[in-house]
């Protein structure tokens, strides 16, 4: 008994010796083998396709009908794994939007609105999605309202939270930042990035210093493509006004009543120019429920996902 609670004891000791070297000495091996074990909880795998000139890595996962998922500006495929968690029961697929995340970054094309809505639609060809449910976060779900205006006959219904384009009576804190040229979505340094964070949740995530520190350094590797796609984007129509009459689909608008970002106020112009179902707003919750809320914002879709069409 003592030999085999010694052997126990060495095993514990290796064990936690060799999550300390991972930890201290290959941050980013454990920060990898994190991130899988998210992907493994939601049942998603990482597949990738070619889509004309651009490689598409995406996340897939489940049975059913399909749902595609669209980030936001500078997040990936991973920023819906926690909200994936929570969609049994239907074919996820998850692709990293054209320009972010692990996808090709093409200097000569342009990443406007418009451009990424062509660019979901040639991507879901290929797959041969056929008809789907699609939702889009932040300056996804600006890309998301265009690909319903503009292909309504493939989209089963909409989920748009916390959507770009979408103009508040109120400036957020990030446009009171913004009009000063200081763009906190483009953090340059560590210090910048800890001005991002509070301005995105109502209550930041506690990073640990090795994985801050591969966040940041992916944002600051990032950081002059980013400045790019949003260029591109500014130089297309900013408000979704002229695409919202267009969507035949029916909608859930989803917030977080604390969003510093995008502010509360624009749900308003969206209900004003939609057909949709109640909206939901989440209390006491950032620019990203679907990270901050995924149980509650997960159930709230599949709840509209549920109701006869």
């Amino acid at each position: 008994m003592r030999r085999a609670l010694s052997y126990g004891s060495i095993a514990a000791a290796a064990v936690a010796a060799l999550a300390a070297a991972l930890y201290f000495v290959f941050p980013e091996t454990l920060f990898r083998l994190a991130t899988e074990a998210q992907r493994r909880s939601a049942g998603l795998v990482r597949r990738e396709v070619q889509v004309d000139d651009h490689r598409i890595p995406y996340l897939e996962g489940g049975t059913g009908e399909t749902i595609v998922l669209l980030h936001g500006f500078t997040d990936s495929k991973d920023g819906w794994t926690a909200f994936a968690r929570h969609l049994r029961g239907y074919h996820l697929v998850i692709p990293d939007v054209p320009g972010f995340g692990e996808s090709s970054q093409v200097a000569a094309d342009d990443y406007g609105i418009e451009s990424q809505a062509a660019r979901i639609d040639r991507f879901v060809e290929v797959l041969h999605l056929g008809r789907f449910h699609l939702a889009g976060a932040s300056m996804g779900g600006a890309v998301a309202a265009t690909y319903a205006a503009r292909h309504p006959d493939k989209v089963l219904t909409l989920m748009l939270e916390d959507t770009a384009g979408a103009p508040s009576p109120t400036k957020s804190a990030f446009m009171i930042e913004l009009e000063k040229s200081d763009n906190l979505l483009t953090p340059r340094n560590a210090e910048e990035f800890d001005k991002l964070v509070p301005v995105v949740f109502a209550h930041p995530p506690t990073l640990l210093p090795p994985f801050k520190k591969i966040a940041v350094a992916v944002m600051v590797a990032h950081r002059e493509f980013n400045r790019k796609i949003w260029r591109d984007a500014l130089a297309g129509p900013t408000s979704l006004a002229p695409v919202l009459p267009l969507i035949r689909a029916r909608v859930l608008i989803v917030w977080g009543e604390k969003d510093r970002v995008c502010d509360v106020g624009g749900v308003a112009f969206l209900e004003q120019n939609l057909k949709h179902d109640p909206t939901v707003i989440l209390p006491d919750t950032g620019h990203c429920p679907e990270k901050e809320r995924p149980e509650e914002a997960a159930k709230a879709y599949v709840s509209f996902l549920r109701k006869p069409r």
